[in-house]
């Protein structure tokens, strides 16, 4: 309440056809929202494209689904050590759903919790992952017995790489690396897809300063010119700063007259150090920090 009279006592001047149209689509949205829990989304979608045309239907829609979709609600507040031993006896693909619809923080802490000949197989299975439709999510929620809301419209996204990544992120080194080697036998390309997603180029900033001298005398000059081209301008004075007064003029002046590049082969270059950070890692170098982690050394 005092952050809505705080922003009623800031608005300035709004216009007739501001208020029109601020009114319009609040009553869109609360009509959207009626519809979706009456009839469906089905029924909310041919109702708003009557009213508003059919892109503009798409994007009230797709606004209100995050809510009238996000489901799992009794899991979410539940403890991880609670949740694996409720769900392990699932079949691996059901598991995999659900974890692909939690928070990466929860999935993961379930993940680690699960037996461990099932976390390679859940994690594989959440990477291929592609689409679920609202029959299949129905009956997940009965298995649960969660009060998830119906489901009647179009396909479901879920899973994916990315969602292993955040997951394995958030869980500790040898849960980790269990998953990656099994799913490395199982299907390499997945793998390294999901490896791909676990550190970036970005996250370089995360290591410290004797961790990256270290990578620094293993990275190629030119990769690294190319590499820091599209930077933030915070992790190129972080690594411009670990280098000798003559390296660092040298890099400064190749990426000052370095020309136009595509970023495809910026990203190229980027993703190649990455797997020299990783390769440091597993000979005992460097330390990625996963995640948000704010660990602090002393």
């Amino acid at each position: 309440m005092e952050e809505i009279t705080q922003a009623v006592a800031n608005l300035k001047t709004v216009t007739v056809e501001m208020q029109d149209k601020v009114l319009e689509e609040f009553e869109q949205h609360l009509l959207a929202g009626e519809w979706v829990s009456q009839g469906g989304m089905d029924f909310a979608r041919g109702a708003l494209e009557r009213a508003v045309g059919p892109r503009k239907a798409q994007e009230i829609l797709d606004r209100v689904a995050s809510t009238v979709t996000s489901g799992f609600y009794m899991l979410k507040n539940v403890a991880p050590e609670q949740v694996a031993p409720f769900i392990s006896h699932e079949h691996p693909q059901t598991i995999a759903l659900i974890l692909s619809q939690l928070d990466p923080v929860q999935g993961g802490g379930i993940l680690a919790q699960l037996p461990e000949r099932m976390q390679a197989d859940v994690a594989y299975r959440i990477a291929t992952m592609e689409n679920i439709t609202p029959a299949v999510l129905k009956e997940i929620e009965e298995a649960l017995e969660a009060s998830l809301r119906d489901i009647l419209g179009g396909n479901q996204d879920v899973g994916g790489p990315k969602v292993v990544a955040d997951i394995l992120n958030l869980t500790g080194s040898s849960v980790e690396k269990n998953v990656l080697d099994q799913m490395d036998a199982q299907d390499p390309e997945v793998a390294e897809s999901v490896r791909n997603l676990m550190f970036t180029f970005a996250d370089i900033n995360k290591l410290t300063d004797r961790e990256l001298q270290i990578l620094l005398r293993e990275v190629d000059q030119k990769d690294l010119v190319v590499a820091l081209k599209a930077a933030e301008d915070e992790l190129k004075d972080k690594v411009l700063g670990n280098m000798s007064e003559r390296v660092r003029q040298f890099i400064s002046e190749e990426m000052e007259f370095l020309g136009p590049m595509r970023l495809s082969e910026v990203e190229e270059v980027q993703l190649r150090i990455v797997q020299q950070v990783r390769q440091l890692e597993e000979q005992g170098q460097v330390t990625i920090v996963r995640g948000d982690s704010d660990d602090t050394f002393v």
